[in-house]
């Protein structure tokens, strides 16, 4: 089972632990410790699905007390988000689509707006890029496009669902992906939308075959 499903699962088993103990809003849930011990796995599995449960709104970590399981009734986005990631496998070919969506629009509103496709920041990415002994981070690169498109729903839900489907983003770019954010770069800076837009996509689905072939 590859790393992603197994993490899944956890988060999977948190749920149904705090189900079955009837823990309520409020109440503190086990340790880090006694989740490693209880549900088998090691105790940085346990944070990060504690992490993404943190970021659904679902618990809430007081410093010096303990997490205890939040009341997310009254926030309908982390009601629908939380219930419908967490259903099925075939959820998470929907997560990562939705996440592309967000994505897209991202670069589409930059594109759109002369101020903001010709940030520094955007000669900034091309010189990082450009050096060898600097490792560019990819999330660095799309948390930005999420950030500057100026929608604070948007990218609120673009986290989430960035977590969701396992961090694709995670690593340093290789030296095969260079040229293709350069491209994206480039189009960008011209305001070429379209060819912005695909030359993302192209380059997000090429990660997620590289990372399928990793896990087969």
């Amino acid at each position: 089972m590859n790393q992603s499903k197994r993490y899944l699962d956890i988060v999977r088993d948190l749920r149904d632990m705090i189900r079955q103990e009837n823990i309520r809003p409020g109440d503190r849930i086990p340790s880090e410790r006694e989740l490693a011990e209880t549900l088998q796995v090691g105790r940085s599995t346990i944070r990060e699905a504690l992490r993404s449960l943190e970021l659904l709104g679902l618990i809430e970590t007081r410093r010096g007390e303990g997490t205890f399981l939040a009341d997310h009734r009254n926030n309908m986005l982390v009601e629908v988000l939380s219930t419908f990631i967490l259903q099925d496998n075939q959820s998470q070919k929907d997560v990562q689509e939705t996440r592309q969506i967000h994505e897209l629009a991202a670069i589409q509103t930059i594109c759109n707006n002369k101020a903001t496709s010709q940030m520094a920041v955007w000669e900034g990415f091309r010189i990082r890029l450009s050096d060898e002994e600097n490792g560019f981070q990819r999330e660095d690169f799309v948390r930005e496009l999420m950030v500057l498109s100026g929608n604070r729903l948007s990218l609120k839900i673009w986290v989430i669902l960035h977590q969701y489907s396992g961090n694709p983003y995670n690593g340093t770019v290789s030296t095969p992906e260079k040229e293709r954010l350069l491209n994206i770069l480039a189009a960008i800076g011209q305001q070429q939308t379209d060819k912005a837009v695909n030359e993302f996509k192209t380059w997000s689905d090429w990660l997620l075959k590289e990372r399928l072939r990793d896990d087969s």
